[in-house]
């Protein structure tokens, strides 16, 4: 009788899961083991790009390379997870619902931005966590320059200043002009309730950080919050107020709310705490991976970032050990004890850190080319070519990105 892996999402972790998988049971000599991979879309979203101009291009398709290792795609949406019976319940893009049984279960869907209740966010505020939603943003952007001339039409409030809000201001000037007119008088603006840009990103890049964003012309409002976005601006919590017609959300990431699905210990961010093998707390036959999980990356007490660094080895490690467990095979623990950090700076350059230290080894032009290396060839799929994808997706081939 045959038997079945399910992969629920075909972002990075997701699709390096699929190819692993289908990469050991190759190896394996194995025709009795399916490999199946629901997800919406048949693409990879380059989310990490949403960032830049052109978001709708920012894609990778898929079938080709599904196709020619052999794993099974189906276009659809996971709406419930039944592990005590192994089975999920699903919609296809044709809105018909069907029922799939696994025997191994890898969850890989990933993050949202998380939006808290603020009012007004909802309806006024953009984002670039989501394709659609970084398009929805570009065309804004363009149809700004048919508003009148005001302060609230030149100015850019960007929620957040962690390494999506930085990234994004960065960007925002040179956006702003090309839309308005190179002698227009923008305005972009971080508001970040830390004391500090970038809390999260430490000390060790700040200076390269904050050189870079004044040179770009972009501001910063430091330990204050946003209370509600209107169509007009935010109004902030000590009490002031920017005027915006521009307010972009990018403030945090949650993971995807199937994890609640599976009864099992969670982080803050909603993450499955996950043993070395990537196998869910007290679940047998569940792993999960990518933003979904919260692993151990060492043997220091590091952890998982939300990040495709991360995603696209978690990936691999999933993939192989869900096929060893059912194999019969040995598992290898997922291990990524290098740590590094490529911050995109817009035209000024950018910023690379190595270390959870992150201590800054490149910035600016060097640093530049190294991110554009980073974000138009290492973190797309390989070629549709069987042996090319299965050398690329061997868990013992380390990438760090």
């Amino acid at each position: 009788m045959s038997k079945r892996i399910l992969i629920i999402g075909a972002g990075f972790a997701g699709m390096w899961s699929a190819l692993s998988a289908a990469r050991l049971i190759d190896e394996a000599g194995r025709g009795d083991i399916e490999v199946m991979l629901i997800a919406p879309d048949p693409h990879l979203h380059v989310r990490p790009r949403l960032y830049e101009e052109g978001p709708a291009n920012m894609k990778a398709p898929l079938r080709d390379i599904f196709d020619a290792v052999g794993v099974r795609f189906v276009q659809g949406t996971v709406e419930r997870i039944h592990v005590d019976r192994n089975e999920v319940d699903m919609v296809s893009v044709t809105g018909e619902a069907a029922t799939v049984h696994y025997d191994r279960l890898v969850l890989a869907t990933g993050s949202r931005l998380f939006r808290p209740a603020i009012p007004g966010l909802a309806q006024y505020a953009f984002s670039v966590d989501q394709t659609d939603e970084a398009a929805e943003l570009e065309a804004h952007i363009k149809s700004l320059a048919q508003a009148a001339d005001t302060p609230a039409r030149n100015t850019v409030v960007v929620a957040g200043g962690g390494f999506t809000g930085i990234e994004t201001a960065a960007e925002m000037p040179a956006r702003l002009r090309a839309a308005l007119g190179e002698q227009a008088n923008v305005n972009v603006v971080v508001v970040e309730r830390a004391e500090a840009i970038g809390p999260d990103l430490g000390a060790g890049p700040r200076p390269v950080i904050e050189e870079a964003l004044r040179e770009l012309g972009v501001k910063w409002r430091l330990g204050a919050g946003v209370t509600s976005v209107d169509a007009n601006g935010v109004p902030m919590d000590d009490g002031t107020r920017i005027d915006s017609n521009t307010v972009i959300w990018t403030a945090g990431l949650r993971a995807s709310t199937l994890t609640e699905q599976i009864s099992a210990r969670r982080d803050a961010t909603g993450r499955l705490y996950v043993d070395r093998n990537l196998a869910v707390e007290g679940v047998p036959g569940v792993y999960a991976t990518g933003d979904v999980a919260r692993a151990a990356t060492d043997d220091a007490g590091n952890y998982t970032m939300m990040s495709c660094q991360h995603a696209m080895n978690l990936g691999r490690s999933a993939g192989h050990n869900v096929a060893a467990d059912l194999l019969g095979l040995e598992a290898i623990p997922y291990s990524q004890p290098k740590y590094v950090t490529c911050l995109d700076l817009g035209p000024w350059g950018a910023v690379y850190t190595e270390g959870w230290e992150r201590e800054v080894k490149l910035k600016g032009s060097e640093a530049k080319q190294l991110k554009h290396r980073i974000n138009t060839e290492w973190i797309y799929p390989p070629r549709a070519q069987r042996e090319e994808a299965f050398a690329a997706a061997d868990p013992r081939r380390i990438v760090v990105a």
